[in-house]
């Protein structure tokens, strides 16, 4: 089989980009680690580590780890509306459904969350 093989069909590339993205989600979450590290090594340290986020490069990745992100979690919803199977009755809801639900669920929550922190 050739190195190339899922490039042949566009399924198995969205499932490839998919799988990639978690390695900028990880790297993201190991630079949240370093910021935590930072903030707790006094306030001249953590300011010099927001310094440079603030560098083209930073500011680049960051954009480019927030979209493999999304995709990542909107594939995973999808994902998990096919193994969660919901019935009313003897009716299955449909899938499409279930995965909105779950992104509603997700957004609410998210914007919960925004509105906490954000409030002043």
């Amino acid at each position: 089989m050739r190195a190339t093989w899922w490039l042949r069909n566009p399924r198995y590339f969205l499932f490839m980009v998919r799988e990639f993205s978690s390695v900028f989600v990880a790297a993201f979450l190991v630079l949240f680690l370093l910021q935590i590290r930072g903030l707790r090594a006094g306030a001249e340290v953590y300011q010099e580590y927001l310094e440079r986020l603030h560098e083209p490069g930073w500011i680049a990745f960051h954009a480019v780890a927030f979209l493999f992100a999304m995709y990542h979690s909107l594939t995973w919803f999808d994902l998990t509306s096919k193994i969660q199977v919901v019935r009313l009755g003897r009716t299955v809801v449909n899938r499409r459904i279930v995965a909105g639900l779950n992104i509603l669920a997700w957004l609410v929550v998210s914007g919960g969350i925004f509105l906490y922190w954000t409030r002043g």
